[in-house]
């Protein structure tokens, strides 16, 4: 049977929720919100909405289904948070910018880059879907995050930070053989005009990658995908 599964994708300003590409909600995030905080935000935006799983899309470090360290634009306390209790739906924890990568592919070699608070990033190939953690990355004096996420566009203004956006690109295409790359996060819509090689994601694309992060438990080769 095939499962109706509720997509949260947690960014550091707001939470989505997403029972299909065209059904959602949100409501805010922060410096502040802790675990216990966003399980009520979720149980009081779903009301009305039935579901059999839920995928989470969380903005740090997630490996085998564990967050391994907080992150940076929320509070303490996620690392041994079972959110499956808390929820009481069976749940499949991913990175955010892994979820969004998912549902943008399309085929071949494609990176993601997710331009919000911070900088996202993933990599997907052939059934394969590698989270990575390009954000701290050193850049002119700085990390990459500081000047391609929320930050930079803050710092720089759009003309500059849209620059850099491009010339970023260019570079990380070349340094991962990527065929194509996928922008998005809320920011990536400051952009005036698209870097060579790369295209527009779309935030309801985490839902798809939401209800394929279950296809890896799939029988059919064809469906499965392989989470590094």
């Amino acid at each position: 049977m095939k499962r109706k599964v509720l997509v949260v994708d947690i960014g550091g300003t707001h939470v989505k929720l997403m029972i299909s590409r065209t059904e959602k909600r949100k409501f805010d995030s922060g410096l502040r919100m802790s675990p216990k905080q966003l399980v009520t935000g979720v149980k009081k935006s779903i009301a009305g909405w039935e579901f059999d799983a839920v995928s989470i899309g969380f903005p740090s470090p997630v490996i085998s289904g564990r967050i391994t360290k907080d992150p940076k634009h929320l509070a303490k306390g996620w690392t041994n948070y079972n959110f499956g209790k808390a929820l009481g739906k069976p749940v499949r924890l991913i990175n955010d910018a892994a979820m969004q990568a998912l549902g943008s592919y399309h085929g071949g070699r494609m990176l993601f880059l997710g331009l919000g608070t911070g900088l996202g990033s993933a990599l997907v190939w052939d059934k394969n879907l590698l989270p990575l953690e390009l954000g701290d990355l050193p850049y002119l004096g700085g990390n990459i995050e500081t000047q391609l996420g929320k930050i930079g566009l803050e710092k720089l203004g759009r003309k500059e930070w849209e620059a850099e956006v491009h010339y970023a690109v260019a570079q990380l295409k070349l340094s991962f053989i990527a065929d194509y790359i996928v922008l998005g996060g809320g920011n990536a819509k400051a952009l005036t005009k698209i870097p060579a090689g790369a295209e527009l994601g779309h935030n309801r694309n985490a839902y798809l990658g939401g209800a394929r992060l279950w296809l890896t438990e799939a029988s059919s080769r064809r469906q499965k995908w392989n989470v590094i």
